[in-house]
């Protein structure tokens, strides 16, 4: 009997202009002029094909992040930049985030029925249901929707969504000139779906994409996340601090999936973590600390007010953060805020010292050290059960990235870890993942 073969992990870089260091643009090693330029895009994403990792994924919102005068903040659409970049690689997957409160599911199933054919299937959707209220007065709304409706919103999203790349068969095109059939009686059909949040007849104008369905993806770690990734995603793209806490939240998303006719193979878990490396633990500790030294306060002073949903302006930086809300009374992005305050709350954090915290991933993890350092970090998290893979946050680009894939990949090749060459065409063969059978006769 032939033994399977040893599990490997997956690997997703997360590009964000400059890096996620909200202090990335300051340092000599970025390009924060280049953020509309597309041939940086391009050599990034090739820099992240070399080395074979599974996707590269652009974040989104549909309103401005972050203070335009302390940070490189702005940029592409990451449906039009992901299919420019489909022209420019060959084996990468391309994961575009795109909410379903500010958006339509006959135009995102076309999108991204689209970008699937453009790359020859290798398009992933980051489902959200956006955290921002600036977002909804941007939609004609002066608040956001209630959390729970987002996500009874999504739900219905989904559905119309998966209905719509469903309503072309597998083999609707016959092209048979001939005949003068282009595609074979009832092989095209509505959906004529009549729900609560939408009503929509299709078919979609595009015919079924490669992989079926885009790979699906979400990032909530509410508990109505969970259940909504429970029920859809494919990966779940999540923040934890420590490994306890990411071991806990990996073996409860799993123990939901049985509800939905899931098993643990159909979802993969990927923590965010942004590495900062040097040749010497001492040197990547001085780079952590270069980065923080160009911080400015304002700036990540507003940014944690919104994660916090608490202005805290005017408050001493060398202070403690005042009584905050309960999770339950937060409209906006619920993990997070719970994540941030709990590490303050544990470490005992002051306003100035959460911010420099925050600085690198946002709630994410940093982990400043040698390659063989970061290597052990993830292969301690992979093996123990707390992931499926990563999402890699480089602290600056192309820099933080360019050393991520030339120092790091390679022992992770070395030890078994990760592959050494792309086996499948697909995103969904990259994740290991079945294409979704689609209608029959």
């Amino acid at each position: 009997m032939t033994a399977a073969p040893p599990r490997q992990f997956h690997l997703n870089a997360f590009l964000m202009n400059a890096g996620h260091h909200d202090a990335a643009w300051r340092h000599p090693r970025t390009r924060p002029e280049r953020i509309t330029d597309l041939t940086y895009f391009q050599e990034l994403a090739r820099t992240a094909e070399r080395g074979r990792l599974d996707s590269v994924f652009f974040a989104d919102g549909v309103a401005l992040w972050g203070n335009a005068r302390y940070n490189a903040v702005g940029g592409f659409e990451p449906l039009t930049l992901l299919s420019a970049l489909a022209t420019s690689t060959e084996h990468i997957g391309l994961i575009a985030t795109v909410s379903t409160t500010f958006n339509e599911p006959f135009h995102v199933a076309r999108k991204f029925a689209s970008l699937d054919h453009l790359s020859g299937g290798r398009a992933g959707w980051n489902i959200v249901t956006s955290g921002n209220a600036a977002e909804a007065r941007n939609f004609g709304r002066e608040e956001h929707l209630d959390h729970a409706v987002r996500y009874e919103r999504a739900a219905e999203f989904l559905d119309v969504t998966r209905q719509l790349w469903d309503s072309w068969r597998d083999d609707a095109q016959v092209v048979d000139r001939e005949r003068g059939v282009y595609t074979e009686e009832g092989a095209v059909q509505a959906i004529e779906h009549r729900g609560e949040h939408f009503r929509v007849d299709g078919p979609l104008n595009v015919p079924r994409p490669p992989q079926g369905h885009p790979l699906l993806v979400q990032a909530g770690s509410s508990e109505d996340g969970k259940e909504f990734a429970a029920r859809y995603a494919e990966a779940v793209f999540t923040a934890q601090q420590t490994l306890g806490d990411a071991q806990t939240f990996a073996k409860d998303l799993r123990s939901r999936l049985a509800k939905y006719g899931r098993t643990a193979d159909q979802l993969k878990i990927l923590p965010g973590i942004c590495p900062i490396l040097g040749d010497t633990e001492a040197e990547a500790l001085a780079l952590e600390d270069e980065l923080t030294g160009l911080q400015i306060p304002a700036y990540g002073l507003q940014q944690l007010s919104g994660m916090l949903g608490t202005d805290l302006t005017g408050l001493p930086l060398d202070g403690p953060l005042p009584e905050l809300p309960a999770e339950h009374d937060i409209n906006g992005n619920k993990s997070r805020f719970t994540l941030v305050a709990e590490l303050a709350r544990r470490e005992q954090l002051t306003i100035r010292q959460l911010i420099a915290r925050l600085g690198g991933g946002r709630g994410h993890r940093v982990v400043a050290g040698t390659p063989e350092q970061i290597a052990d970090t993830l292969e301690d998290w992979f093996t123990q059960g707390a992931a499926d893979g990563f999402n890699i946050m480089p602290p600056h680009l192309p820099g933080g990235l360019e050393d991520f894939v030339d120092q790091v990949v390679p022992i992770l090749q070395q030890r078994g870890l990760f592959r050494t060459e792309y086996t499948g065409r697909t995103l969904r063969d990259h994740y290991g993942l079945a294409r979704p059978a689609g209608r029959s006769l």
